[in-house]
């Protein structure tokens, strides 16, 4: 008796090219989420300092216009 043996071969492929859009949408979106809430928290100190947003809006007024 012969004992017949058989290979299998496995290949796995990895799309590099997904996965480093995916790290770069994943990066840009975080960097926007940081800059958005360093606007918001900008503006929310502006409006506290100036005693709300009205006079907030005045200020910025007068700053642009230099009156």
């Amino acid at each position: 008796m012969t004992a017949a043996t058989t290979k299998t071969r496995v290949q796995t492929s990895v799309n590099t090219q997904a996965e480093i859009s995916r790290g770069a949408v994943i990066s840009m979106a975080s960097a926007g989420a940081l800059v958005g809430l360093w606007a918001f928290a900008s503006l929310a100190s502006a409006m506290v300092m100036t005693g709300g947003p009205i006079a907030l809006a005045r200020a910025w007024f007068g700053a642009v216009t230099g009156i």
